[in-house]
């Protein structure tokens, strides 16, 4: 314990980087198209490639290259139309996992965020076993592939991703290790020897400005008089570049300083027209969204349904209460009101649950002064944080929620009229 108390003084990023995303969400749709070159945006005539298959890469097709040139470098690719609305909720189920592991999660793009797992050592292990674990659970639980940087700040960890990721030349795609570790005091061993043109802020005119200066690598940026660099770049990016050189970064990972909304979307593979399946579908939606409100320590007001139809015509429904909720018990009974009006059997494409208008979670039980439905969320309250805990000892799937029966009715009571 003690080794494991000296490295949890230490900060510990995760850098995670879906692998070629769009890509990935297609081909969990399309999986007769797994290890064919896929090419997301655009069309062989027209268009920029949003994301290219490992396969595709091959050949030389890479992002933000014209879709003819990626035709004419391969001309035997899958030319897919982007996905926006599908991308965003892989996202959203993508960004669950890493909240299951930190609160501290900073997103840069629908595929790529930081993680602070210093905190989260004490539960889940040293950072480079969150690291590994952080891949599982996306694979298992969404299905795709993400590489790993771990490190003591955000540029190294970012910079470590690059060299677990998959790498495809002509002849092979090199999978990668996954997880790629700068562990703590090799930082400037492994900054150094890297092309200058890695350091954030290095675009094409700096790269050349740097050429001249005859710096190639990072360590020559580091050794260089910062009188040099500011005559050559002005202050503020000699300033920048130097300390990057020299390993100094102390951003923290800043999670969404006010949350607008926490919620959950599943694109099912076949429309659902049975209002009890749709119901466990929704169940297991608000426990998710419920979780994460407790994981932020948010309560909700308001809670919304989205329903997609087959023919993509959308339905939302919104109901606010007079209490903040953070339980999955409360947040289904909103849901079972609102899906009084929605007619399930034409074909439900797209469901989803989502909460706004947080406020801080009621933490005291009003037993002697409370109604009965306070009273009902206060122990529901303690049954979940109680569930918090059995699922952080012993993984998510020691212990669910569910309904008692094969009713549309609420196992905790009846529905709230």
């Amino acid at each position: 314990m003690a080794a494991l108390a000296d490295n949890a003084a230490v900060r510990r990023i995760l850098h995670v980087d879906m692998n070629a995303f769009f890509v990935a969400c297609e081909l969990l749709r399309r999986p007769e198209l797994v290890g064919r070159p896929v090419v997301v945006g655009g069309s062989a005539q027209r268009g920029v490639v949003a994301a290219a298959s490992y396969e595709a890469r091959q050949f030389g097709v890479k992002s933000a290259m014209a879709s003819a040139q990626a035709h004419r470098l391969c001309p035997h690719a899958v030319f897919l139309d982007g996905d926006h609305d599908y991308y965003g909720e892989i996202s959203g189920r993508v960004f669950e996992v890493f909240h299951h592991f930190t609160p501290l999660v900073e997103g840069l793009s629908l595929d790529e965020a930081f993680l602070d797992v210093t905190g989260a050592q004490r539960i889940f292990g040293v950072a480079s076993e969150i690291a590994h674990q952080v891949r599982d659970a996306v694979r298992d639980r969404v299905g795709l592939a993400c590489s790993v940087g771990v490190a003591t700040s955000k540029f190294i960890a970012k910079l470590a991703t690059e060299f677990a990721k998959p790498r495809a030349s002509r002849e092979r795609i090199d999978p990668g290790p996954g997880v790629f570790e700068v562990v703590p005091g090799t930082e400037l061993q492994f900054l150094h020897p890297l092309d200058v043109g890695m350091l954030w802020g290095v675009g094409p005119v700096t790269l050349e400005k740097l050429h001249r200066l005859a710096l190639r690598t990072v360590g020559d940026v580091a050794a260089c008089d910062r009188r040099v660099l500011t005559a050559a770049l002005g202050a503020g990016l000699a300033e920048h570049l130097s300390d990057l050189s020299h390993a100094i970064d102390d951003r923290v990972v800043e999670p969404d300083r006010e949350t607008k909304s926490i919620g959950s979307e599943e694109t099912f593979a076949n429309d659902v027209s049975s209002p009890i399946e749709l119901r466990r579908h929704l169940l297991r939606m608000a426990d998710t969204v419920a979780r994460r409100c407790r994981d932020q320590r948010l309560a909700a007001r308001t809670v919304t349904l989205k329903i997609r139809y087959g023919d993509f015509s959308t339905v939302t429904r919104s109901h606010t209460l007079a209490e903040p909720i953070d339980t999955s018990q409360a947040v289904i009974a909103e849901i079972d009101h609102l899906l009084a009006d929605i007619d399930v059997a034409r074909g439900v494409r797209l469901a989803g649950v989502s909460v706004r208008n947080f406020a801080a979670p009621e933490t005291q039980l009003q037993l002697f002064d409370g109604d009965e439905q306070q009273t009902q969320n206060a122990n529901w309250g303690i049954a979940s944080r109680a569930m918090d805990r059995i699922r952080r000892r012993f993984g998510d799937d020691a212990i669910s929620t569910g309904p008692d029966d094969e009713t549309q009715s609420t196992p905790w009571g009846p529905r709230r009229e």
